[in-house]
């Protein structure tokens, strides 16, 4: 069959897919508007699958896959798309979902006559691939057709032919899904089973995020029993990033999960008992100038994140719990007694898994009902004696302390365990805060941990929690998180390489993974990069030359674009050629998102007010920013991370804003472009650059 004949029985398939869609969408009748909670229900998931079949007219399917079956004399054309859609009279697929099993052998399979296999409810079904095929389909036109895999008639130069086709797109504001081009090592952790805490190293554009958000579409089509949206959660670095992610898990069909930040989270889960000191911005603090690997290793993020900290908190707890009851007996009146062990007994056999300050109402609770039921036994009628005995109860009853977070972390700086790991001069600073009721983003992890031992959640637990840059998060942060959980079920998403926040994050992955069991854990690296051209990757991994973390430097996929630029100039001229650079850019028209990467936030502030006063339209992204808008953009590096970008421009890649310990930050900066990166220098190029031919 000819690529032309292909195309047109491709694209009457295609239309009598969207008329039965069409006729399931007439189908659907107005929206339920009354009071019925039954009813209600009911609409609300016949708008669900209303939504659904939008999409699926917008774009039915993206694959085909011919499959042959072991014991069948043919091979069965299946068509994959976001989600599956069945024929309104005979519930034949007309649509199979892409996270059904057999969909598996679409993203696992890349060549090869050998038989192949897949994992269905029924046992593993074996048979034969005769035809892999992409399509892309837009508004219910089919656009372009890739032939992968024909049997018997190999072709290698056409295996990645529609993936970098999809790569070369220009970009807009927000990330997109890839359900269309999942890769097979994508495709093995987005499978991953429930009941595990998923770790992925993901070299800059392996697309580790969006892996992170189809897995918890998977997750909630195969589990779809036992877990639900509203018991997921996701935890991005900042609002401007979680609004950048924020189609995904919609245009997957996928809505109701809570996304947040862990600062965001933390407050909530204290209460809203204490703010963030807003004096203790750490991001202007060690990103406005470069700081040596050295002072990030004392910071109070590292030592109060480390789970050195944490056995600290741990021993508080249990020296609090040992000393919670008096030692004395209880006689609220004579003769009427009850004796320290049994005090004790009801303390520990009364939901004893219960959080400590739990358990001490439940047990103060149970004093009042033994002197009742006492009082009653004994037939006693006396009311001023029951009055005496009731003050002496109340007293009795203070004489078990009960604790706030705070106030037990602010006497945790006194102890001498604590000492031995902060100094005097933080310790200080960590106490006056409690008592102003405010905190510094080091002491969430601890505040949030001793809060969930004191008191629980009132919130229900996790099904599944997402945490994307990883790698800036402390092992105290993990910890807390686990404990709102029954078993461990999280992916754990990030990249050594990009750990810019080396101040409160971690050096290893071990720091985290040794928090599990190993039969309760995975880990997978991701180090093929679909992001940037081989030029740009190339570069990058210069930068990061002799860091030695371990981690595999990035592999780009085979896409070609511009060599990368290097231009010295004059520190008066800088403005005029970054402005320059963009003019032409933004003239030439092949860039849809252009950013501007400055050192600092009073740099980025006077580019931005120089591109304006040139009548060139550019927003400026500032600290705790909410929203990213897409086009020109103006941006400190230190808050790029996690966004992309067709074109991006480094303004200042002087030996004075880049030291050697900034490595990583540089490379984040030069990893947001897609196709095209300029770096500007005054002066000395920094050293982590070496001198272009």
């Amino acid at each position: 069959m000819t690529i032309q004949s292909a195309f047109q029985h491709e694209e009457k398939r295609l239309e009598d897919v969207l008329s039965h869609i069409r006729i399931q969408l007439r189908a659907i009748g107005p929206r339920y508007t009354g009071d019925d909670f039954t009813e209600q229900m009911i609409d609300l998931q016949t708008e669900q699958r209303r939504q659904r079949l939008e999409v699926s007219h917008r774009e039915p399917y993206f694959g085909r896959l011919d499959f042959q079956e072991d014991a069948k004399s043919e091979p069965t054309p299946l068509y994959i798309g976001k989600a599956g859609v069945a024929h309104e009279q005979t519930n034949d697929l007309l649509v199979i979902d892409w996270r059904a099993p057999v969909a598996s052998l679409f993203y696992a399979f890349s060549g090869g006559e050998d038989p192949v296999t897949y994992e269905s409810p029924d046992g593993e079904i074996g048979g034969t691939i005769h035809l892999k095929r992409n399509l892309m389909v837009r508004e219910g036109k089919l656009d372009r057709l890739v032939d992968s895999y024909v049997r018997g008639q190999e072709d290698e130069s056409v295996t990645d032919e529609f993936l970098l086709y999809r790569l070369g797109e220009s970009k807009d504001n927000k990330l997109r899904d890839i359900v269309s081009t999942i890769q097979q090592e994508q495709d093995r952790i987005i499978r991953t089973d429930k009941n595990k805490a998923v770790f992925i190293q993901g070299v800059a554009g392996s697309g580790k995020t969006t892996v992170a958000l189809h897995r918890l579409a998977y997750l909630l089509y195969q589990y779809a029993d036992r877990i639900s949206a509203e018991r997921m959660v996701i935890f991005a670095p900042n609002r401007m990033f979680l609004d950048y992610i924020s189609g995904v898990l919609p245009e997957l069909g996928v809505g109701d999960i809570k996304q947040t930040t862990y600062t965001e989270w933390a407050i909530e889960q204290l209460q809203k008992t204490v703010r963030i000191d807003d004096n203790a911005d750490s991001l202007a603090y060690w990103f406005e100038q470069p700081r040596k690997r050295e002072e990030m290793e004392r910071s109070p993020g590292r030592l109060k994140g480390s789970m050195l900290f944490k056995q600290a908190v741990d021993a508080k707890l249990e020296a609090v719990e040992a000393t919670l009851l008096p030692q004395q007996p209880f006689e609220p009146i004579e003769g009427m007694v009850l004796t320290p062990d049994t005090v004790q007994s009801w303390m520990l056999t009364d939901e004893s898994s219960e959080p400590l300050m739990r358990r001490r109402t439940r047990l103060v609770s149970r004093l009042k009902r033994w002197f009742e039921s006492e009082w009653k036994s004994r037939r006693m009628t006396d009311s001023k004696l029951k009055a005496k005995a009731n003050a002496r109860l109340n007293a009795f009853s203070k004489k078990i302390p009960s604790f706030t977070a705070t106030q037990l972390y602010a006497s945790l700086m006194d102890d001498e365990s604590v000492a031995a790991l902060l100094p005097a001069e933080d310790r200080t600073s960590t106490k006056k805060r409690m008592k102003q009721g405010t905190a510094a983003p080091e002491d969430l992890a601890p505040l949030v941990y001793i809060q969930l031992r004191l008191f629980g959640s009132d919130q229900p637990t996790y099904d599944h929690v997402v945490i994307d840059e990883a790698q800036d998060y402390s092992p105290f942060q993990l910890e807390s998180l686990r404990l709102c959980q029954r078993r461990p079920s999280m992916t754990v998403l990030g990249d050594l390489q990009q750990g810019i926040h080396g101040y409160a994050g971690i050096h290893s992955w071990i720091e985290l993974t040794a928090l599990f069991d190993l039969d309760d854990s995975g880990y997978f690296e991701l180090d093929r990069s679909y992001r940037s051209t081989m030029e740009i990757i190339e570069f990058a991994n210069q930068v990061l030359r002799g860091m030695g973390d371990g981690v595999k430097p990035a592999t780009p996929v085979f896409r070609s674009g511009e060599p990368v630029e290097v231009v010295s100039c004059e520190e008066m001229e800088r403005l005029r050629l970054v402005k320059d650079s963009i003019q032409a850019w933004t003239e030439d028209g092949a860039y849809r998102t252009i950013a501007i990467l400055g050192r600092t936030a009073k740099s980025c502030e006077a580019i931005w007010e120089h591109l304006t006063a040139a009548g060139l339209k550019a927003s400026l992204v500032r600290s705790k920013q909410e929203a990213y808008g897409g086009g020109l953009t103006v941006v400190p590096v230190y808050l790029a991370k996690g966004l992309e970008f067709d074109a991006v421009l480094i303004a200042d890649a002087d030996a004075a804003y880049y030291g050697p310990d900034d490595a990583k930050l540089l490379y984040v900066g030069c990893t947001r472009a897609l196709h095209k990166l300029k770096l500007l220098h005054a002066g000395t190029l920094t050293s982590l650059i070496q001198p272009q031919d």
